[in-house]
C-alpha cells in the first residue's frame, strides 16, 4: 500500500495568509523528503478558511522545491473556469513537472464559490462533463479547435497566425494526458462507475464512513465491467484524518480534543455539509440519527484514527479489513496548530506506521480484536 497526502486546506480564519500558505508547502515538501508517494492540495475562491484559491498555482509554486512526489489536483472544481483555460494551464503544469502530474477534477462543492463565478443553481455536472471534454478534445485535437457545447465554445479559427505559432494551445508532458483521478464524496455513487468507464481512477473522501466508503469499490468495479475490464484494487485510494503521537496523551488531545486541528477541521465541515449543504447523511450509519446528533466530538471520534503507532496500525488494519483492499492511504494534512506535532505525526506515519501496515498485509494480519472493534 502506498502513502500519499492530500489537504483542502482547513485553517484557523484569525490565522495570517502568508503563514497558512508557507506551512502548506512545508508540509508537501517535507512530505516529498518522507518518501510519500503523492501530493493533492484542493483549492476554493470565497473561503477564509480555505486559503489556496488555486491549486494548478500553489503546485506550481512546489515544482522545483520537490524531487520525487507526485503533485495533484484536488481539485480542479471544472465549472468555474472556462476550458481553454483549463487546457493551458495544466498542460503548462504538467510541463513544469515533467510528468509528476495527476489532474484531479470535480463539479466543486463549495456553493459561495458557485455562486461567485455564475452557476449556483445550474447543472453544475453538466459543466463539469463538457469542460473536461473539451479539456481533452483541445489536447487531442489541433487548432483552430472549433469546439461548441451548451456552455462554453474554443476556437481560433479568426485570429491563427500558424507560421509563428498564434493560436495554438500547448499540449501536456504525459501523453496523451496526465492521469486524471476524482475525489468521491457520495455513497453508492454512480460518478465512480463513469469514472472507471473512462479509465479515471477513485479518491475516497476523508470524510465518510467505512460503509460509505466501501461502496466506492463495487461502483468501481461495475464500471470496470461495463468495459471489458477487471478493477485492481491498486487503482483505489482513499483518504482518511490521521495522527499519531509519540504518546497516548497528547493523541487524545490533539487528535481527538476540542483544541486540536481535527476537532476544528469538522467544526467547519460540518457546518458546510451539514448546516447548509443537507449532506448530514454523509456521517450517519443509521439515517434515523437527527442531525442535532452530528457534533464535531461525534463525528471525530468515528473518522479520526489518532493514538500511537501500534494503535494507528492496528486501526488502518481495521478500516481496511471492513472496506476492503485499496492500493493508496491518503493521509489528509490538517493546520499545524502546533507544527512539531503535524510534523512528527507526518513522520511517524511514513517511518512507522506504513511499514508495519505493509508488513501485516503482505503476512495475512489483521488488527488485534480490541482495535478492530474499536476502530468500528
Amino acid at each position: 500500500m502506498k502513502l500519499s497526502t492530500f489537504m483542502m486546506p482547513v485553517h484557523p480564519t484569525t490565522k495570517s495568509w502568508p503563514l497558512s500558505l508557507k506551512e502548506d508547502r512545508e508540509a508537501i515538501i517535507l512530505a516529498d523528503r518522507l518518501g510519500y508517494a503523492e501530493a493533492f492540495v484542493g483549492e476554493h475562491v470565497t473561503d477564509a478558511a480555505e486559503t489556496v484559491t488555486s491549486c494548478m498555482m500553489f503546485l506550481a509554486s512546489l515544482a522545483h522545491d520537490t524531487k520525487q512526489i507526485k503533485l495533484g489536483t484536488g481539485t480542479i472544481n471544472m465549472p468555474n473556469s472556462h476550458p481553454a483555460n483549463v487546457a493551458a494551464q495544466a498542460a503548462m503544469l504538467d510541463n513544469l513537472l515533467e510528468g509528476r502530474f495527476i489532474m484531479g477534477i470535480s463539479p466543486g462543492g463549495l456553493m459561495s464559490d458557485a455562486e461567485a463565478f455564475g452557476n449556483y443553481g445550474r447543472d453544475r455536472n453538466a459543466m463539469f462533463v463538457e469542460a473536461i471534454n473539451m479539456v481533452l478534445d483541445i489536447w487531442k485535437g489541433e487548432p483552430p479547435y472549433n469546439l461548441k457545447g451548451q456552455f462554453w465554445e474554443v476556437s481560433t479559427e479568426k485570429t491563427m497566425i500558424p507560421e509563428i505559432g498564434q493560436g495554438f494551445i500547448l499540449k501536456p508532458f504525459q501523453k496523451p494526458h496526465p492521469p486524471i483521478v476524482g475525489t468521491v464524496v457520495a455513497p453508492f455513487s454512480k460518478g465512480v462507475i463513469a469514472m472507471a468507464e473512462r479509465g479515471w481512477k477513485p479518491i475516497s473522501a476523508n470524510f465518510l464512513l467505512p460503509q460509505w466508503v466501501k461502496t466506492h469499490w463495487d461502483s468501481y468495479v461495475e464500471g470496470k465491467k461495463n468495459i471489458g475490464q477487471v478493477a485492481d484494487p491498486a487503482d483505489w485510494s482513499v483518504a482518511k484524518c490521521i495522527f499519531v503521537a509519540d504518546d497516548d496523551a497528547t493523541a487524545a488531545r490533539y487528535g481527538q480534543g476540542e483544541q486540536g486541528p481535527y476537532h476544528f477541521y469538522f467544526k467547519q465541515l460540518i457546518r458546510k455539509l451539514v448546516g447548509f449543504g443537507n449532506r448530514g447523511n454523509l456521517f450517519k450509519a443509521d439515517q434515523s440519527l437527527p442531525d442535532s446528533m452530528i457534533t464535531p466530538e461525534y463525528v471525530n471520534s468515528k473518522l479520526t484514527l489518532s493514538g500511537t503507532v501500534n494503535s494507528v496500525v492496528d486501526q488502518i488494519l481495521a478500516f481496511r479489513e471492513e472496506v476492503g483492499d485499496f492500493g493508496t492511504l491518503v493521509y489528509a494534512c490538517q493546520d499545524w496548530i502546533d507544527p512539531k506535532l503535524g510534523k512528527r505525526s507526518m513522520e511517524l506515519m511514513a517511518e512507522k506506521v506504513m511499514p508495519a501496515v505493509n508488513a501485516a498485509i503482505a503476512s495475512g494480519r489483521s488488527a488485534r480484536p480490541a482495535e478492530a472493534a474499536r476502530a468500528a
